[in-house]
């Protein structure tokens, strides 16, 4: 049975983490941008996964879908996008993730709008993955 009230939870979150990449893209926090790129990414598959009762542990993207153990369709774009946005979530963060500096030194405006389209793909997958589901089970 699909659990729609858990996953409007998490794809609302996953829509709100991916409107806030967008001001930080626009204010030049572009390591902020990415970071909450990949966190609205985790969030949209996490929706997917509790929508349909399995477990969503972890914050990789790419692990989350591959270890469902359920055949969720995926394609080489979105395994793309699901790693792109898992190299994002320590080194936009953490200054010991580099030898000098600060993560604000190393991430540039083309890397946020990378990030951001690739949460806005992982997001309409799941999307279109949910509709089709529903319509399936429905």
């Amino acid at each position: 049975m699909l659990d729609e009230g858990e996953y409007r939870r998490w794809i609302s979150s996953s829509k709100r983490a991916l409107d806030s990449a967008r001001g930080d893209l626009e204010r030049g926090d572009f390591n902020w941008a990415c970071f909450k790129a990949q966190q609205a990414g985790e969030f949209a598959v996490k929706a997917l996964l509790r929508g349909l009762g399995l477990p969503s542990y972890g914050h990789s993207v790419y692990k989350l879908l591959v270890g469902s153990g359920e055949d969720l369709g995926l394609n080489g774009e979105i395994i793309q996008s699901s790693k792109a946005l898992d190299k994002l979530y320590v080194p936009t963060r953490y200054p010991n993730a580099w030898v000098e500096g600060t993560p604000e030194d190393f991430f540039t405006r083309v890397d946020a709008e990378e990030a951001v389209r690739h949460a806005e793909h992982i997001i309409s997958w799941v999307e279109e993955k949910w509709m089709s589901l529903k319509r399936g089970r429905g």
